[in-house]
């Protein structure tokens, strides 16, 4: 379907509406009898006669118990209170009601009986049509339902397209319900009413007479032309996968309604999706602005990876009108995060509403956000509150603890790191990537049976997950333990990835544990050269040394060192090569 905030769901929003509403009627007069008291009388009201009516005919008891039935959901006894209700009840709309309970129960009886008594209190031709339509329906009496139907067409009354759309949508035989539509809402009866050519035309759609649904929109595309009825000529091009055939008659929409919000928002989007950012996002800088509009040029700038768009976008929607900025909070964030604005970044996250959809994702940027700006204990601060916060939304939680974790991991706080992992894991349990950052942890305390333990966990649960058996066959060899195993693991992990570095490091780490000093060079030295990452540095240094090239090792030491200065892998072992 066609996203942005333009939806034609005609018949949804064209034909809903109008239902019976219920009037309570005030109780039924209680007869009564007096006699005047005698002077003498010691008791005034003595004498006194107050007629209760049973249940079976106490009006007020009959429309209680059917709205509670309905507050249960107990359509059946919500009839039966109706139909009592309705013999005894002056109000059309009771015995309406009764009837609408009654079709919906597939009682016929009942249905019939509740429609004839809203006849003689006063029902209109167009809802008695309605209602004998669907009784129609409901029965698969396709003669009666047709007779109704076009009973119902020809009252005159000012709904009655909305009743019959009403009629179909609500079939449990939708080929009935086409052949009906078909026959019926043809073109030569559709009134001079564009809202119900286009509801005829959805519904059908619906009811798969694709057919019907175009020559219909067609139709109304060419008597009235609005840009509704493009708009929905677009859709149907759409759906039947013809994309240019709908571009072209959205840009026809658009030309004829430019401040149509909608219909530029849903334009830009298919727009963007064929990959034509620039005139999307060109489109969507002219006429009205609003949040949505706002969304959605960022979004295209993004894709198209335009930092100067991202500017204008975040600079214009600073300086909207407060509503706009109020609602945009969380955009504006990731607008001023992804310029490098952090600490402005920070600013519009605290400004999302508790109620707004992004409140919990804007904590979570936020504690990001600090840790970034080197306020770690800020932002391990804002995770327990968030914890605290979401004690009763597990989701959430769950990923609370997580992004402690993973900021206690950037921190190589490791035993942290654990902690809030195995809180996690008790909200989440064997959750697959809370057992992976757990297993790294351990690893790197020398954690190693719990770390195996993890792994291990984790590809019961994934079996030949590639980066658990990586991890599992890295931390063996790393501890010189069940090599064998490691092998095979590593090295399925190496033909399914085998340009991957931190797999060939794996496998290098693990040529050196085996002996292999000039196999394990030569994969490493591969591995680092391709991502200059540290840990494979470190390694590939070790491999060097114990070759005896300490040259070479010092050299590649020095560059892991430039790159990363508090390597602690790097001052590990240069502390055990050089004691």
């Amino acid at each position: 379907m066609l996203s942005g905030a333009v939806e034609f769901k005609q018949v949804r929003r064209w034909v809903a509406g109008g239902w019976i509403v219920l009037v309570l009627t005030g109780c039924a007069a209680v007869p009564h009898r007096t006699s005047a008291p005698s002077p003498a009388s010691a008791q005034p009201l003595a004498k006194v006669v107050v007629a209760t009516p049973d249940l079976d005919h106490d009006l007020m008891a009959q429309l209680l118990a059917g709205e509670l039935a309905l507050s249960s959901a107990d359509l059946k006894a919500a009839s039966q209170s109706y139909d009592k209700a309705m013999m005894i009840s002056s109000d059309p709309e009771v015995a309406g009601k009764a009837a609408a309970l009654a079709i919906a129960i597939h009682d016929a009886d009942a249905a019939h009986r509740a429609i004839d008594r809203w006849q003689v209190l006063g029902a209109t031709p167009a809802q008695l049509a309605q209602a004998r339509a669907q009784l129609a329906v409901e029965q698969g009496q396709a003669d009666e339902a047709r007779r109704q139907l076009s009973a119902l067409i020809a009252s005159g009354d000012k709904d009655a397209w909305r009743m019959f759309g009403r009629v179909l949508i609500g079939s449990r035989d939708p080929a009935l319900a086409g052949n009906l539509l078909e026959s019926l809402a043809t073109p030569e009866r559709l009134p001079a009413d564009p809202k119900a050519w286009l509801a005829m035309s959805e519904l059908g759609e619906q009811l798969n007479r694709h057919g019907y649904a175009q020559q219909i929109a067609d139709g109304a595309l060419k008597r009235f032309g609005t840009a509704e009825t493009y708009a929905w000529a677009a859709q149907l091009k759409l759906n039947n996968g013809d994309r240019s055939g709908g571009l072209s008659l959205l840009r026809q929409a658009q030309v004829k309604d430019p401040n149509n919000i909608g219909l530029r928002l849903t334009y830009a989007s298919l727009l963007g999706q064929s990959g034509q950012y620039a005139q999307a996002s060109h489109l969507l800088e002219k006429g009205p602005q609003t949040a949505q509009t706002y969304a959605l040029r960022a979004a295209l700038a993004a894709n198209a990876k335009d930092n100067k768009t991202l500017q204008q976008v975040y600079n214009q929607l600073s300086q909207a009108p407060e509503d706009v900025r109020a609602s945009s909070a969380y955009l504006l964030g990731q607008l001023a995060e992804v310029l490098g604005r952090k600490e402005e970044a920070l600013k519009w996250y605290d400004q999302v509403p508790d109620e707004d959809e992004h409140a919990f994702d804007a904590d979570l940027r936020s504690a990001i956000l600090l840790q970034d700006l080197g306020r770690s204990a800020e932002a391990h601060q804002q995770l327990a509150e968030m914890q605290t916060d979401y004690l009763d939304q597990p989701a959430q939680l769950r990923r609370a603890y997580e992004v402690d974790a993973d900021l206690y991991l950037r921190e190589k706080r490791y035993a942290e790191a654990i902690d809030s992992f195995s809180h996690a894991l008790q909200v989440a349990p064997d959750d697959p990537d809370l057992l992976y950052g757990r297993g790294l942890a351990y690893a790197e305390i020398g954690k190693i049976d719990p770390a195996v333990a993890d792994f291990r966990r984790l590809l019961q649960i994934k079996p030949g997950d590639i980066d658990a058996s990586n991890a599992l066959g890295f931390t063996l060899a790393d501890s010189g333990r069940d090599l064998t195993e490691a092998e095979q693991l590593i090295a399925a992990a190496r033909a399914a990835k085998p340009n991957d570095p931190s797999i060939a490091d794996s496998w290098g780490w693990l040529q050196y544990r085996l002996g292999h000093l000039d196999q394990a060079a030569e994969v490493l030295r591969s591995a680092w050269q391709s991502g200059k990452d540290a840990d494979v540095g470190v390694h590939l240094g070790e491999v060097l040394w114990k070759q005896g090239r300490r040259d070479q090792a010092q050299q590649v030491f020095d560059e892991v060192r430039r790159a990363d200065p508090r390597n602690t892998t790097l001052q590990q072992t240069l502390k055990r090569l050089q004691p």
